[in-house]
């Protein structure tokens, strides 16, 4: 299959945001060992941080999973008039690296510009921990914030969060009162690996396909989990009865598909799904919103998106 010509794909911003972000966290790095892939991840962090908006504050807290384990949690509010929805964020990073800070400037953006609260969950990370104790640890964080508030709740997160996200819309089907709506951005939801995206795009940018063999083999240690919704929601046999979702997939990057996929599963089951392919865009683009003008219209649309599922339980 042809590969993906990224001369032709991205823009010049595009191009300054992977430089950048390769200069903080190398392309070979799943090639290093965990602590060295987490080090310079958090590094990469760092450097696009944006900072928190003016009435934005954050507080830490610990609960505990059903097993007894203990979950960090980050919740956002923004000062001057209560919330009228609230918000459940996973944070991507292949399961392997990541947590509260690298996508804390996210979430607090978020909170800003749709005044929901946000609650983001600091789940387990492989390879200490394999599934499913990042999805248990999800979970934990969705009963909890459920048992806390009456508020509508909207399930969101990106990459490997976009995957924790939707894996609890589906285990979450037979709660009451359900999640309003999931916010998914370029999920990793369990995709052929042989075919469409994840071999036109197998060397893009920002991910590769071998990344995401890596990943995948860390996070099952091997084991054969054939049909685990709750490991690849994909691999589901019923899309009936999810909340209403819209999924933000980037051209350039290998899981796109899985978005097109998931959406469309999701339609022919009755249900309500918008995928949009970002184009010129790349996995993990959410840290260019400030550097790039299409990662921050394609940001804008995911805020547009959460704060419609939030008010009205409907997609814009």
């Amino acid at each position: 299959m042809k590969q993906a010509d990224y001369s032709k794909l991205l823009d010049d911003e595009i191009r300054a945001f992977i430089a950048e972000t390769d200069s903080h966290y190398p392309p070979d790095a799943v090639d290093h060992s965990i602590a060295e892939q987490r080090r310079v991840y958090d590094r990469m962090c760092r450097a696009f941080f944006a900072g928190y908006p003016d009435g934005i504050s954050a507080r830490d807290s610990t609960i505990e999973s059903a097993a007894g384990h203990p979950v960090p949690l980050r919740s956002y509010a923004r000062a001057g008039q209560p919330a009228a929805a609230a918000v459940l964020y996973l944070h991507g990073g292949g399961f392997v690296v990541g947590g509260l800070d690298s996508h804390d400037d996210v979430c607090a953006e978020i909170c800003d510009r749709t005044g929901f609260d946000v609650v983001s969950v600091d789940y387990r990370l492989c390879p200490e921990h394999m599934h499913p104790a990042a999805f248990d640890d999800a979970m934990a964080g969705w009963r909890h914030l459920r048992a806390a508030t009456d508020l509508p709740i909207v399930l969101a997160g990106d990459s490997a969060g976009g995957n924790l996200a939707a894996a609890l819309a589906h285990a979450t089907r037979g709660t009451r009162p359900p999640p309003v709506g999931q916010v998914l951005v370029y999920p990793g939801l369990g995709g052929d690996m042989d075919r469409g995206s994840y071999l036109i795009h197998a060397d893009a940018p920002m991910l590769k396909r071998r990344d995401l063999v890596f990943y995948k083999d860390l996070r099952s240690g091997g084991r054969d989990l054939t049909g685990d919704a709750s490991y690849a929601p994909l691999w589901d046999t019923d899309f009936r009865g999810l909340p209403p979702t819209f999924v933000a997939s980037a051209e350039c990057d290998p899981i796109s598909d899985d978005g097109d996929t998931y959406a469309r599963h999701i339609r022919a089951a009755g249900g309500r799904a918008v995928w949009l392919n970002d184009k010129g865009l790349v996995h993990g683009h959410l840290r260019a919103r400030h550097r790039s003008r299409r990662a921050g219209q394609s940001f804008d649309r995911i805020v547009a998106a959460i704060d419609s599922l939030g008010r009205t339980g409907e997609l814009p």
